[in-house]
């Protein structure tokens, strides 16, 4: 039996998108509680991992929180450059989400 799924297999939503000129939130949002608490019990989504997937040193990441009542994991990162400026390839931060589509996630935890 596999024990593992990808996250976006168990997400209703990952997404991201900008949160004013200088940061980029994400949402992973989930359909039901069990895979909600399944997804946070399995320690996949966490300041540091999420650091780690996004390749990011962690003093870019301004805000992590685990929204019980939305079953949702949200996050926030600093942009490299503001929105909409010289060298910015992703004005409206709607594109950063994708390294989280293909995280494995342990479903037996």
């Amino acid at each position: 039996m596999n024990t593992r799924k990808k996250l976006s297999d168990l997400a209703k939503t990952i997404r991201s998108k900008n949160a004013g000129t200088d940061k980029i939130t994400f949402d992973i949002i989930f359909r039901e509680r069990d895979t909600y608490d399944m997804v946070k019990r399995s320690g996949v989504l966490t300041r540091e991992s999420v650091c780690r997937i996004l390749n990011v040193d962690p003093a870019r990441l301004t805000d992590f929180v685990e929204y019980d009542p939305a079953y949702a994991i949200k996050f926030t990162i600093l942009r490299v450059r503001p929105s909409g400026s010289a060298g910015d390839g992703d004005i409206f931060g709607a594109q950063q989400y994708a390294p989280f589509l293909d995280v494995d996630v342990d479903i037996s935890a």
